[in-house]
């Protein structure tokens, strides 16, 4: 979960626009464009280490030969970062990323088992929290802190979107293409984290996260469906435009109908871009009144390892789904698996408490003859 406050953090991603379209403007001399790059990915690095609270943010990139990767670019609250540090694949946390290409996350610090290996002057002793991932186009981000368990298993989410921006900041040099929707997206994550609390019933939520979920991709029509019969049905429960819901009643479905049936099945995401002319994609089995959709992405919902729904997005016309994307989408349907675990968790509890009386006509004035009498000990 991201540290900032919520109107901080989106201070912080119109910030990061402006850095995007500075990236993204021409550089006329070699010696200046080289300056605005470097001072470009420590800014961005500035608002990584402001995001997630942290002590110092480094980013390493692969040496031009050999299998070394040198410090790239820093931004620390302390000035003990080796400027000249450098990691080889396998050593220390850093390497390990690098090596295995998996974002490592490390709560509570052990200097006796691990290092860091970019602190100078005895620094890294106080560290006691790492995080970091793999940077697409070779490398490793990573954000460190004085405080144990600063960082979740949700944060290396947004930390890889960083990672991505700083991949395409590497691979945009001297060109304009830098763009790309990664801080809208970031700005709509934030909206949809902000969903459950202004909407604790499920019905209101899931009809406004289909809202915006449509709007952040651009897409023309967004449905959720659920389990209905574990292995034998499933059911679509809501969607953005009314297709196939006329009533308040959901749509029941066999668990093998369409690409969500499939889902279902395989606990595995479908992404298909679609081609001009190709015949369309089922998403719900062949249905009366559903458009020709070109373009879809199944993501399967995941509450206690196990796909209890699935997300659809669906287009009419083909088009690129690129990373960017993608990454979104999948965070998007993290944040809709925690409500449903949420409610789920919620169920349980109501199962598993006796029932309370609750008295609704304030409190009880105490009576001798009424009150019960208290156990007594024999001797």
């Amino acid at each position: 979960m991201i540290k900032s406050s919520c109107g901080g953090r989106y201070a912080l991603v119109q910030e990061m626009s402006l850095l995007i379209e500075l990236a993204a403007k021409p550089h006329h001399h070699k010696t200046h464009s080289t300056m605005t790059e470097n001072s470009l990915e420590k800014h961005i690095l500035s608002i990584v280490c402001s995001v997630f609270d942290a002590y110092s943010v480094v980013l390493f990139l692969p040496d031009e030969e050999g299998e070394g990767h040198h410090l790239a670019a820093s931004f620390s609250l302390g000035d003990k970062i080796g400027a000249k540090a450098t990691v080889l694949p396998g050593k220390g946390l850093v390497g390990w990323i690098v090596r295995n290409r998996q974002p490592l996350l490390v709560p509570n610090f052990d200097q006796r088992q691990s290092n860091l290996g970019y602190y100078s002057g005895g620094e890294e002793a106080s560290i006691k929290a790492f995080m970091g991932c793999p940077v697409p186009t070779g490398g490793a981000l990573c954000v460190d802190s004085k405080r144990q368990y600063s960082f979740s298993d949700k944060d290396h989410k947004i930390l890889q979107m960083f990672a991505e921006l700083v991949a395409r900041q590497q691979g945009s040099k001297g060109r304009q293409d830098l763009t790309g929707n990664i801080p809208r997206y970031f700005v709509e994550l934030g909206v949809i984290q902000d969903l459950r609390f202004r909407y604790k019933r499920w019905p209101q939520f899931l009809q406004n996260y289909l809202r915006i979920m449509v709007e952040a991709t651009g897409f023309d029509y967004c449905a959720f469906a659920s389990v209905d019969e574990p292995g034998e049905t499933y059911c679509v429960e809501s969607e953005s435009a009314r297709l196939l819901l006329t009533g308040e009643e959901p749509l029941i479905l066999p668990m093998g109908s369409g690409i969500t049936g499939w889902v279902f099945r395989n606990d595995q995401p479908v992404i298909a871009e679609g081609v001009e002319g190709a015949p369309a994609t089922v998403l719900f089995g062949k249905l009366p009144d559903m458009p020709d959709f070109q373009a879809a992405i199944c993501m399967p919902v995941m509450v206690n390892k196990s796909t209890r729904g699935v997300l659809c997005l669906a287009h009419t016309n083909p088009r690129q789904i690129d990373e960017s994307l993608r990454s979104f989408v999948r965070q998007s349907v993290d944040h809709l698996a925690l409500f449903l675990e949420n409610l789920y968790l919620k169920m349980r509890l109501r199962t598993m408490l006796p029932r309370a009386r609750v008295h609704n006509d304030g409190p009880q004035a105490y009576d001798p003859d009424t009150a019960p009498i208290p156990p007594t000990k024999e001797y």
